[in-house]
């Protein structure tokens, strides 16, 4: 393969249409502060707003275009069958420093799912644990795991040595010296699961057409039990996959890697996907984190198709239970992406892989525009002065201080619209298609939605404290790392949301009490802000505490999907107090 892939006429008409859009968003939101702000004299710092505004509303914008181009239903069509003879493949599952329990109970849910979809694949577990005692933990984990599914020359582990480049690194030297065995491999998390009839899809996709290098599934959450987890479990069913629509709409052939829950041709993953690590210190240089974008960009350079499908079912993760767990998984992602502006100009990529790394970087620098656009709205607020070139202006339009709240409200307005409107239109697109069935009826999802922007909106100035603080942490050099995963992390109190989040509330109190001081004027504008964060720490305990069922269904608990069931049966099996009676009939099931 050398070709690039080209987008179809559709693809490139879809993409300037949205840029368009948002381009046109943006601007009308820019002129509507310019006029606000015009009989005050526009000076520097109104400028400045002006260019913050036209950014971040291009940027909601973006994403509301993302949301309407993914509304309109795909024509269905009936997948293709898998051929025979199957090809080789593997099931990749790296890890490091998980709970082998929890891990190797869903392998082995996973690989009875196989075997009963028809599917010959192996399983591979790759360890990078380092601490010896938890490898030990993972060594006899495998032991029982061979025991209940009867795996032995079909499940593998393997525990390297030198765990340099990470997840990435691993399977990279997983590809290196076992990869000619096999011609398809499917990309794991240790979180992930999948039923055996969506690998058997995956695979048969992959035969269908010998151009695509990568496909893509859209993994539903599971088994989140906290309000904060729930609400995003309720966004990625319901929400999801008309945004992972309008994406593969608007992206082509030229789609995206999440990392997980995908399969890959071997051959293609090989020759194109070689990570190098970045000269100088992290964290802009060293090992890159966020890899899977750029094994995407790099597919494509080689002329290989990376699509996306939100259409197979049976493709499942887990996901973060508490807000700090959320801005710990994000502060990684943070580092990772603005890692890709040493990458915006490597030879030979897609235009639209350019593009794809421009969008992951400013989804972060978003947060800290957003900041300065309300910084600098003080800072003006107090600077302001009567015009020179019209010293009684106040006098002679005496309605100028309605119009300019009028515009300002129009202003609020346009930008809650942009993050509001998709979802309600999403909301429409369900109660049409019977979507809204799955997730409580149309009322049902009703509640559900509003509750969802309701939350959104309580955590967006807390997550625009975490962001920011992120992006400042890399620009002044500080190195993240690759923190463990906090799987299962949940409940917090009021004292661990004190201890982590105090800052946020000292930050909220000292932005408040000077906008009351300097511009209180604007202190009713900023208060919507200002106060979650004054209230930071009782929002994330409060948010992490389990909740019932009243809002937030999603189709799997009316009708728990298979794979997930047996995973939860194995591990209640495994971790069972045990028993003769116990250990006699696990034996009876192996």
């Amino acid at each position: 393969m050398s070709a690039r892939p080209a987008p179809t006429a559709a693809t490139r008409r879809l993409r300037a249409i949205a840029l368009v859009c948002a381009v046109l968003a943006a601007g009308l939101a820019a002129g509507l502060l310019a006029e606000a702000v015009i009989l005050d004299g526009f000076d520097t710092m109104d400028l400045v707003r002006s260019s913050l505004i036209f950014v971040t509303t291009a940027w909601l914008a973006w994403g509301a275009a993302l949301a309407f181009t993914g509304l309109p239903p795909a024509r269905r069509r009936a997948p293709p069958e898998m051929v025979l003879p199957q090809p080789r493949s593997v099931i990749l599952v790296p890890i490091c420093n998980e709970d082998p329990v929890e891990t190797f109970a869903r392998i082995a849910a996973m690989d009875a799912s196989v075997q009963a979809a028809g599917v010959e694949a192996d399983f591979a577990i790759l360890s990078d644990t380092r601490d010896a005692l938890a490898a030990k933990r993972e060594r006899d984990a495998f032991v029982r795991l061979l025991e209940t599914t009867g795996g032995t020359g079909r499940i593998f582990y393997r525990r390297r040595e030198d765990n340099r480049g990470r997840k990435a690194g691993n399977v990279e030297e997983f590809f290196r010296t076992s990869g000619a065995a096999y011609d398809l491999a499917v990309i794991l998390d240790a979180d992930s699961l999948m039923e055996g009839a969506a690998i058997r899809t995956m695979i048969a996709r992959m035969q269908a057409d010998p151009e695509l290098g990568l496909l893509q599934t859209l993994p539903r959450i599971v088994a989140a039990r906290s309000f904060f987890g729930r609400a995003m479990q309720f966004s990625a069913a319901f929400h999801g996959p008309v945004f992972t629509r309008g994406l593969a709409r608007m992206q082509g052939v030229t789609g995206p890697f999440w990392g997980h829950n995908a399969i890959v041709r071997v051959r293609a993953f090989a020759q194109s996907c070689a990570l190098p690590e970045l000269k100088g210190r992290a964290p802009f240089g060293g090992h890159i984190l966020s890899h899977d974008y750029v094994e995407a960009a790099l597919l494509a350079r080689n002329g290989w198709k990376v699509e996306v499908d939100g259409t197979i079912e049976g493709s499942y993760e887990e996901g973060p239970e508490n807000v700090l767990a959320f801005a710990k998984r994000d502060r990684r992602w943070c580092q990772g992406n603005l890692q890709h502006a040493r990458l915006l100009f490597a030879p030979g990529l897609a235009p639209w892989s350019r593009f794809v790394f421009l969008q992951g970087i400013f989804a972060y620098l978003v947060s800290l525009l957003w900041a300065g656009f309300l910084v600098a709205s003080v800072v003006a607020a107090v600077t302001i002065t009567e015009p020179d070139y019209f010293p009684d202006a106040y006098q002679l339009f005496p309605v100028f201080p309605d119009d300019r709240t009028r515009e300002l409200t129009a202003l609020a307005l346009g930008i809650v619209g942009l993050l509001i409107l998709p979802k309600f239109a999403i909301l429409a697109e369900a109660a049409l298609t019977g979507r809204a069935r799955g997730f409580g009826g149309v009322f049902g999802a009703l509640a559900s939605v509003v509750t969802e922007i309701i939350l959104t909106s309580i955590l967006a100035p807390i997550m625009m404290l975490y962001q920011s603080r992120a992006v400042l942490q890399v620009l002044a050099g500080q190195d993240g790392g690759w923190p463990a995963n906090a799987r299962g992390e949940g409940r917090l109190t009021l004292g661990q949301s004190l201890r982590a989040g105090l800052w946020l509330t000292v930050t909220g109190v000292v932005t408040f009490g000077a906008t009351l001081w300097f511009a209180p004027a604007l202190a009713p504008w900023l208060l919507p802000v200002c106060l979650p964060m004054m209230l930071a720490p009782l929002i994330i305990a409060a948010s992490s505490q389990p909740t019932g069922l009243a809002f937030f269904r999603v189709p799997e608990e009316g009708a728990r999907p298979e794979v997930v069931a047996a995973y939860r049966a194995v591990r209640d099996r495994w971790t069972a107090p045990a028993t003769a009676d116990q250990g006699e009939a696990r034996d009876v099931a192996a």
